[in-house]
């Protein structure tokens, strides 16, 4: 068994054993692929990643919608989604079962990227690289298949489908987002919800489910403005992790590389485009993903999605899985625009303070939250250790409290301390199970950022025990001192040992 698969088994046994992802689901059925439950620590950790994101949206000036689920075939039709949201499907042919060809390629060969590749390439890739059906081992039919991943429904009688992205139900307000934002260029929104699609073989956990959520920022440019970026200054000396295409046709590494000097070589189409890019990038790097896991990687010309007149992705490396999608950075022009102004005979053009009549192009930041939820859990298991050595801003559980034994008062004074920490709305257990030493193992496994436990010189002077999961330092506080020190150190760069005495 190769060292890979060793530990994309440890990794799902140690998130299902302590609660954060479980499935395929309903397990008790056997499960359906594609299909997750977050546990209560997953949610925790999910949740708090989110709102980092949110976070970074709303410092950037986004602001959060919420649209339905649900549309009629009319809009996916506008939207171009039932004639070109298609992978490519091979069959086997010995069991039948069907296999995403791109994906199957890259995860069984060294090609890091097949979208976009013909039928032709795809069936001979895997014919001359030996792929067999995983199920069964048997070889694949001769065949590609187009495979429309819409999930279709009935609403009423009227065929109608889940959505496949927010993208799409984020747009179709636009008249009314012109109206809130007092008629001017640009609005920026986001919106954060689920989104469903019916994958050929869903696999690696929940970077490809059939149900995911998916949280994408959009924003309403004038097409002659993506020159005169207000915020491009903010960030043209930024340097991003950049893997153009030219890079990867030379078979050269990705560099770090300024925005302005990416503009200079002509990587960048624009200073607003650059500027999301840039907004994107600080969205992982805001969560804690290390910067020397994240590249931006372009888009060839026979890899660009049918709208979009450029396109980066942000690419996170995992233990599990190698480079790993997790971003897409899109210039989508007026394609929405106009395709929803001809299907639903609504004028969404828009006249601008210089008096001229256009139709405004849109600039997407588009992922989901599952990838980079599993991310966290992939980079930051230590599977020798059996500990979750997460982010301490994100980590699911912030504080632990203890009482050292089970009597003379140390309970009731470490309820008292968890119900504080529960009102200034940390994210707080209580643990009074077992050893101390089988409630820091415990707690270490769950990635819970520190304990505090209650002594018996606890009662003597007010102080208790603070203890670091990553470096296992132990330092006394005063219980009076608890809540505001825990905060800044949760959420700065302060050193544990500064703060109290080392112990």
């Amino acid at each position: 068994m190769s060292e890979k698969k060793d530990f994309v088994e440890e990794l799902d046994s140690h998130v299902k054993q302590n609660g954060f992802i479980w499935g395929p689901e309903p397990e008790i059925y056997n499960g359906l692929a594609g299909f997750y439950t977050y546990g209560p620590s997953g949610k925790l950790l999910k949740n708090k990643l989110e709102n980092v994101m949110r976070d970074v949206f709303r410092d950037h000036k986004f602001y959060e919608v919420e649209a339905p689920i649900i549309m009629p075939k009319k809009v996916w039709e506008a939207s171009g989604h039932l004639e070109t949201f298609i992978d490519p499907m091979v069959l086997c042919s010995k069991c039948d079962s069907s296999y995403r060809a791109d994906k199957l390629i890259e995860e069984k060969t060294k090609i890091e990227t097949a979208d976009g590749f013909s039928d032709e390439k795809l069936l001979n890739i895997l014919d001359d690289e030996g792929i067999k059906c995983p199920s069964c081992g048997g070889g694949f039919k001769k065949e590609v298949h187009d495979y429309n991943l819409m999930m279709k429904t009935s609403v009423a009688g009227q065929e109608s489908y889940n959505r496949p992205e927010t993208a799409t139900t984020t747009y179709l307000p636009f008249k009314r987002y012109w109206r809130f934002f007092r008629k001017k260029l640009p609005m920026k929104v986001f919106q954060i919800g689920k989104a469903f699609r019916n994958e050929i073989s869903p696999r690696q956990h929940v970077l490809r489910g059939r149900e995911f959520t998916q949280a994408e920022g959009q924003i309403f440019v004038h097409p002659d403005h993506k020159n005169s970026w207000n915020e491009y200054d903010k960030v043209k000396e930024t340097k991003l992790p950049l893997y153009s295409e030219e890079m990867q046709n030379q078979e050269k590494k990705w560099e770090m590389i300024t925005i302005k000097e990416a503009r200079k070589k002509g990587y960048l189409s624009s200073e607003a485009y650059s500027w999301c890019l840039s907004v994107a990038y600080d969205l992982f790097v805001s969560i804690g993903i290390p910067k020397n896991r994240i590249r931006l990687r372009e888009h060839g010309d026979d890899e660009k999605s049918h709208y979009a007149r450029e396109a980066w992705d942000v690419e996170i490396r995992l233990d599990s899985f190698g480079w790993t999608e997790v971003c897409g950075v899109h210039d989508r022009t007026d394609y929405d625009l106009s395709s929803h102004d001809k299907y639903s005979h609504e004028d969404l053009s828009v006249t601008t303070n210089d008096g001229k009549k256009v139709i405004p192009h849109i600039l997407e930041i588009a992922f989901g939250t599952d990838r980079p939820t599993f991310a966290v859990l992939d980079i930051f298991f230590d599977m020798e250790e059996g500990v979750l050595n997460i982010p301490k801003h994100v980590a699911p559980i912030d504080v632990s409290v203890f009482p050292l034994v089970s009597k003379e008062g140390l309970p009731d004074i470490a309820e008292e301390i968890y119900r504080q920490l529960h009102e200034q709305k940390f994210d707080v257990e209580y643990d009074d199970r077992g050893s101390i030493g089988k409630r820091y193992a415990r707690n270490d496994a769950k990635g819970t950022a520190v304990c505090v436990t209650v002594d018996f010189d606890t009662k003597k002077d007010d102080t208790v025990t603070m203890r670091d999961r990553n470096s296992q330092e132990q330092v006394r506080v005063k219980i009076s001192e608890l809540s505001n020190k825990l905060e800044r150190w949760l959420y700065t760069d302060m050193n544990f040992e500064d703060l109290g005495e080392l112990v």
